[in-house]
C-alpha cells in the first residue's frame, strides 16, 4: 500500500512539473538545443543572437544619447533661470561621453529666447516696453501703491 501512495505522489509531482518529467520529455523527441527549437541551424542561431545583441546595443546607445540631450537642455534651462544644478543631469551627460549638444531644433529655440532676452534688456527694448504700456494702468498702480502705503502707515502710527 505504501508503494502505491508513493507512486501516486511521484506521478502528481511529475505532472506539476517539479521534477522527474525531464526524462519523459526527452524520450518524446524534444531537444534541448534552442537552435533546433527555433528551426535554425546552430550557425544561423548564433548569427541571430549576435544580431539581436548588436541591435540592443544600438538602441541602448541611442537611448543614452537622448537622455543626455534632455539633461543638457535641463542644464541650459537651469542656468537661464538660475536654478540649482542637478547631479543626475551631470551624470547622464558624462555617461554619453561629454560630447552632447542640444538637438538643432532645441538649439534654435534657445537662441531665439536669448535674442528676445537681449532685446528686452537693451535700452531700445525698454523704450518699446514704455511705449506699449498704458498710462492709465500706470496711474492706477501708483495710486493703489500710495493708498496701500498710507493705510499701513495709519495702522502703525496712531498719531496720524
Amino acid at each position: 500500500m505504501a508503494f502505491f501512495v508513493k507512486s501516486m505522489i511521484s506521478n502528481q509531482v511529475k505532472n506539476l512539473g517539479f521534477g522527474g518529467g525531464a526524462e519523459e520529455k526527452k524520450e518524446e523527441g524534444g531537444t534541448s538545443d534552442p537552435a533546433a527549437a527555433q528551426g535554425m541551424t546552430r550557425e544561423e542561431y548564433e548569427e541571430y543572437q549576435k544580431q539581436m545583441i548588436e541591435e540592443k546595443m544600438e538602441r541602448d546607445a541611442a537611448f543614452t544619447q537622448k537622455k543626455a540631450e534632455r539633461a543638457c537642455l535641463r542644464v541650459h534651462l537651469r542656468e537661464k533661470y538660475r536654478l540649482p544644478k542637478s547631479e543626475m543631469d551631470e551624470t547622464q551627460i558624462q555617461m554619453a561621453g561629454d560630447d552632447v549638444d542640444l538637438p538643432e531644433d532645441l538649439q534654435k529655440m534657445v537662441e531665439e529666447d536669448q535674442e528676445e532676452e537681449e532685446d528686452k534688456d537693451s535700452i531700445l527694448g525698454q523704450l518699446q516696453n514704455l511705449q506699449n504700456m498704458n498710462l492709465d494702468t500706470i496711474k492706477e498702480k501708483a495710486q493703489a501703491t500710495f493708498t496701500e502705503i498710507k493705510q499701513s502707515a495709519e495702522q502703525k502710527c496712531s498719531v496720524m
